[in-house]
């Protein structure tokens, strides 16, 4: 699902990619996740079931951080995702003003976030143009999914 961000046709801004949230594998009566702003990826073969979450924040853009922060914390608390693994993406860092790990986590308040979760939370940074930390959210798929190989 694309949901635009009202910033033209496709969502993006002059000489930027289109915004928009990914959402897979929810039931119908998680449709307000479908707003503007990070990505969410349900991996599971059955919508009504997921066994795993992606929640994808864009590390480059600061003025996004509290919207990010109330939506990951919106989704943490749905009932349908209490004992998924949750991982979250702090993507873009192959660009020059991306905030690091390490501020993304003091922003987010991560630490309380995982105290507070029902859920098990992993955080890794990565670059979808360069491929930076993929290999890592293979290994998290992986191990989520309970994929031997």
């Amino acid at each position: 699902m694309n949901a635009d961000a009202g910033r033209g046709p496709s969502g993006a801004g002059v000489g930027r990619s289109p915004r928009f949230r990914l959402v897979v594998g929810f039931p119908s009566s998680a449709s307000a996740l479908a707003q503007p702003g990070p990505g969410l990826l349900s991996a599971h073969p059955h919508p009504a079931f997921p066994s795993s979450l992606q929640f994808v924040v864009d590390a480059s853009n600061p003025t996004q951080v509290s919207s990010s922060c109330i939506q990951l914390l919106s989704v943490l608390s749905a009932a349908p995702l209490a004992s998924v693994p949750v991982l979250v993406l702090f993507n873009k860092i192959d660009l020059p003003c991306y905030m690091s790990l390490v501020e993304m986590k003091s922003l987010f308040r991560m630490e309380d976030i995982v105290s507070c979760a029902t859920q098990p939370i992993t955080m890794l940074e990565t670059s979808a143009r360069d491929g930076t930390g993929l290999a890592d959210v293979l290994q998290w798929l992986r191990t989520a999914l309970k994929d031997p190989s």
